[in-house]
């Protein structure tokens, strides 16, 4: 487990941007029931959510569609919400960090790991808004 004076700044970036962070199993039930669409993103400590994940789900909220909730869980720190989180995005195998949008409670478009290391933050936020023009 993460400590928390080395993942605030990291949790900050997205709540700030306007992601719900959760930290319970049941935070992320209740979330992931609501009506209409909801991108989740599985944060983490590690260099390609700094340098990619984290500022393309900021940039791909820029767009004229984006989803009407925002959530956030923390992989190394908020277990119980992480392995909650991960469980409705089956069959997809645990990764982090990692996005997926839903809608009205269904898995539509998922980003893996694979999907986001490597790849420029631009890339990352035109795929989710194209997933958004779809979906949202």
């Amino acid at each position: 487990m993460y400590p928390e004076e080395l993942v605030r700044p990291m949790r900050a970036e997205l709540s700030d941007a306007g992601f719900e962070e959760l930290y319970t199993a049941d935070a992320v039930k209740n979330a992931m029931s609501k009506e209409g669409t909801t991108l989740v993103v599985v944060n983490s400590v590690c260099g390609c959510a700094a340098r990619n994940a984290r500022p393309g789900a900021k940039m791909s909220l820029d767009g004229a569609k984006k989803p009407d909730h925002l959530i956030t869980v923390f992989a190394g720190v908020d277990k119980e919400a992480v392995d909650e989180a991960r469980s409705q995005m089956f069959p997809f195998p645990p990764s982090s960090p990692s996005m997926a949008l839903f809608k009205n409670g269904e898995l539509v478009h998922m980003l893996e790991r694979h999907h986001i290391e490597g790849r420029p933050a631009e890339m990352i936020a035109e795929n989710l808004k194209d997933a958004y023009e779809e979906f949202c």
